[in-house]
Formats: structure tokens, C-alpha cells, sequence
């Protein structure tokens, strides 16, 4: 069995192996002429059920041959065109080539004496991070596995930085179309139910900063405490960017921690075009950026950056086998003093190779040119009568729904939608997403691939349409 450990003796199996396994890839990625092919969970269950792990194939090309049947088969390929659903981006070759090396030598970025270098690579990334976003010279932070823990993380360095000794007396504000993990990143810190407070959104679905200023008149009003105010640039649903420059501004008059989740829009730290749409991010406390959004990274890589290195020290615990305090002093760099986790992978390295082989400019270009292409479809659906759009993108995302023209019943509509989504994804043609807007069902689009076009948006609405009225047919078939 020793033959399977990758060392020194071992290095052209490797090789073969590895390359093996991307010639299979490579190959399926070049055959794919649809983003799914609509198997069921019924369908793909048994075969997996089969396999007796206690009973290896022991020869790699077989259990690639194994793997063509229960994934790369019918694995969802977010580089399709045509896959329009989630914040799933397709990846760029220099960030592959990073996995590959990143898991061969298998660096743990959590002490000095597990990476060396690695480090040094993730400090630099933060320092340019925090340098694009413009958090000052005492800025830091550290990668995470994604938006919800650098969220978390963010939001336990505002209740310590809160300073009460009440956790009930709590308040954390966020629009009410804000990313769970803000409610979640509430209970996991034992805050109360009522800790976070939803503020409303206008019609383009950003905070309206009126009622945040009425809410934290409120708070200190009431003895409450506002730990932090969650500004969101690049909601999930509809790629919102919360009016940034007034939401500090209150931020400052009230004293509270100001956080920016720009798990999605963070792409716009390198566009080309459309950078200022996120002004105002250089004054908050913390920011979540997601690179595997919006940078075109494979998951995961994301990072939480804070404005004062010192906050971080809220995270930091000493244990002797592995950080302990005297290495401080030695100006040893270790970075598990400022992470949630302890073991981690060095998914830094991802992003390094991108921006040594692309730049940021190359990054940027990709960026903007989803967010014009969603400003087609945006046109599109708006001269279309078959759809309601819900707002203008800010970003790349489009959130509509269709409304047939004979039929006035809002639940049979949301049925006809919610059919003609279920009913794309089965066909495997397409994948599209879907959510709620005022408690009806809409259909959206994430697009996050620069190969997508125009054409390929108005064919999937085609689709859509065609579906919707198939099921209003046989709908109406029924009830005569």
C-alpha cells in the first residue's frame, strides 16, 4: 500500500495518475453540451448504494471509469453557458493549476512551521485585498472556507468590540434581504431571537437607510446595545448594493460596527468599469469577500478583513503544542492566531497564481463583462410581456418571473413557475434558480459566465415560457 503515498519514490505514478485523471476531465469538459442531464436522485441512488467500500478497485484507471458513472456523468458543469442558477462561477485555469499544487503538498496554514512560505503568500493577499478595499494601513484579516464563517467572524469581533456584558441587550441590523448567515451568525453567538432587526428595503431592494437611523434611535432609546450594522454589496437574491457612504455615516454617529458582505460583489474591487458602485466599503470595520464568487475560483477561497489588526485578537487562543504566546515575541507568524479554524488548507494559493498569470485587470474584465451581459437581460426581460423583472441589476443577477397573459391567478402563476423551473432543470437544457419576491415565486439568474450570451438568455427564457405554458395547459385540461 505504500506504493499509494505520495513522496519521492512515488513521484511518477503521481504523474500518470494525475494526469490520467485530467485528461478525463478535460475531456468531459469538452464533450458537455448541456449543464446537467436530469438525473434524479431515484435514478443515481442505487448505483452509489452498490459500491462496497470495503472492496477497492485498487487500479486508478477503474475507479475513474467507477467515478464516469456516479459523477462526472451527471456532475451539474457550472462552465456551461447555459447554468444561470446559483453564485457558482466557472474557474480559471491558473487557480486549477493552484489546486492541483496546493493539495499535492499539502500545506496547514495555520502555523509557520506547516507552510513557511504559504504564509507569507496569504499575508500578502489580505495586505492587497485590504489595500483594493482601502481599510488603511492597520488593516488585516485571514482566508476563510466562505462567506457565512467570515461573516461569523466579523460579527464575534462586534460583539466583543461591543463591550456590554448583556448579550440580550444586543442589536445587529441588516435589510431584510440580507444573507441568512447574519441570523445564524446571531444564534451561534448566543444572542438572543430578537438580535437581529430586519430594515426594509426600497424598490431597488437596498437598505433604506431612513428607517436603519429610526431603528438605531430606537435601540439607544430602549437601553439596547447596537453591536453592528451588515451592509450588504451583492444580496444572494438580487445583487443589491446597500447605499454604502450613508450607512457608515450612521455608523459613525452611532458609534457601531459597520460590516460590508461583499461575498458576491467583491468582484467589483477589480472591475474595470464599475468600481464606484461600491464606494463608501473603505470606511467600514470588516468586510467578507468571496474570491470563489466573483474572482473565478474554485471553492473554496474567501477571506474576512478587518480594519484594525488588533480586533483579531478576539480570536486568538494559545495552545503550547502548536502557537504559544513566546512565539509573539519571536515575531513568528502564525495564522492561527486570527482564524475560527485551526487546520486549513492554503486556498490563497488559488488566487496567487490567477493574479501572477492574469493580474487583476484580467480578473476585472470577466467581472464586468457578466455584469454587462446582465444589463442585456435586464433589457430583454423588460421588453418581453411574457415576464415581470423585479430591478435593474447592480451587479449580475436577474430576478423575474413569467405572467401569462390569460391567466390572472397569482398561485396558479407561482405553480406555472416553480413547474417550468423543475421542469428545466429535469430537461438538463438549463439551471436556473428561484426565490421569493412579496411572497410569490420568481425564477432568477446568476450569471457569473462571461462564455454566456444574450442568445443563450433569451433561449433559456424560451424554454422557460414553453414549460410554464405546458403545465397551464394540462392545468386547464384538468379542471375542464
Amino acid at each position: 500500500m505504500r506504493s499509494h503515498l505520495l513522496n519521492g519514490l512515488t513521484a511518477e505514478h503521481y504523474r500518470r495518475s494525475v494526469t490520467e485523471g485530467v485528461e478525463r476531465v478535460a475531456a468531459k469538459l469538452a464533450t458537455t453540451d448541456r449543464p446537467f442531464t436530469g438525473v434524479t436522485v431515484d435514478a443515481l441512488s442505487p448505483a452509489i448504494d452498490a459500491i462496497d467500500l470495503d472492496r477497492p478497485l485498487g487500479d486508478t484507471a477503474a475507479v475513474l471509469d467507477e467515478l464516469e458513472d456516479v459523477y462526472l456523468r451527471d456532475a451539474v458543469y457550472f462552465h456551461h453557458p447555459r447554468y444561470l442558477a446559483h453564485l457558482n462561477c466557472p474557474v480559471v485555469i491558473p487557480a486549477v493549476l493552484g489546486e492541483t499544487v496546493l493539495s499535492a503538498v499539502n500545506s496547514s496554514l495555520d502555523t509557520w512551521d506547516q507552510s513557511a512560505g504559504g504564509t507569507l503568500i496569504e499575508r500578502k493577499l489580505i495586505d492587497w485585498t485590504a489595500a483594493r478595499i482601502g481599510l488603511g494601513p492597520a488593516a488585516d484579516g485571514v482566508f476563510t472556507s466562505g462567506g457565512t464563517q467570515s461573516n461569523l467572524q466579523a460579527l464575534l469581533l462586534a460583539r466583543e468590540e461591543a463591550k456590554t456584558d448583556s448579550l440580550a441587550k444586543l442589536r445587529i441590523f441588516a435589510s431584510e434581504v440580507s444573507h441568512f448567515s447574519v441570523q445564524k451568525s446571531a444564534k451561534l453567538l448566543g444572542l438572543g431571537p430578537d438580535a437581529v432587526v430586519a430594515i426594509p428595503v426600497d424598490h431597488d431592494k437596498r437598505l433604506q437607510t431612513v428607517a436603519l437611523a429610526r431603528e438605531l434611535e430606537r435601540c439607544a432609546s430602549d437601553g439596547l446595545v447596537p453591536m453592528a450594522v451588515v451592509a450588504t454589496a451583492g444580496t444572494t437574491d438580487f445583487g443589491s448594493i446597500d447605499p454604502l457612504p450613508e450607512i457608515a455615516g450612521l455608523c459613525a454617529q452611532y458609534g457601531v460596527w459597520m460590516h460590508v458582505d461583499a461575498a458576491y460583489g467583491c468582484g467589483l474591487l477589480a472591475s474595470l468599469k464599475y468600481r464606484d458602485r461600491i464606494d463608501g466599503i473603505e470606511r467600514a470595520d470588516s468586510v467578507t469577500v468571496d474570491y470563489h464568487k466573483s474572482f473565478f475560483q474554485p471553492v473554496s477561497s474567501s477571506a474576512v478583513l478587518v480594519r484594525d489588526a488588533a480586533t483579531l485578537r478576539h480570536a486568538t487562543y494559545h495552545a503550547e503544542y502548536l502557537n504559544p504566546r513566546r512565539m509573539v515575541q519571536e515575531r513568528i507568524p502564525n495564522q492561527v492566531d486570527k482564524s475560527l479554524q485551526t487546520t486549513r488548507r492554503f486556498d490563497a494559493l488559488k488566487l496567487w497564481m490567477t493574479l501572477r498569470t492574469m493580474g487583476a485587470d484580467g480578473i476585472g474584465q470577466l467581472f464586468d463583462e457578466v455584469c454587462d451581459l446582465a444589463a442585456e437581460g435586464w433589457k430583454l426581460l423588460a421588453a418581453d410581456p411574457r415576464y415581470d423583472v423585479v430591478v435593474e441589476p447592480s451587479l449580475s443577477t436577474l430576478v423575474f418571473r413569467y405572467v401569462p397573459e390569460a391567466v390572472t391567478d397569482p398561485a396558479e402563476i407561482d405553480r406555472a413557475n416553480l413547474y417550468a423551473r423543475k421542469a428545466l432543470f429535469a430537461s438538463g437544457d438549463a439551471v436556473v434558480a428561484g426565490t421569493k419576491v412579496a411572497g410569490r415565486h420568481y425564477l432568477k439568474f446568476t450569471l457569473l459566465n462571461p462564455e454566456t450570451q444574450a442568445a443563450d438568455i433569451a433561449a433559456v427564457l424560451d424554454l422557460i415560457a414553453g414549460h410554464a405554458e405546458q403545465y397551464l395547459g394540462e392545468s386547464l385540461d384538468r379542471a375542464s
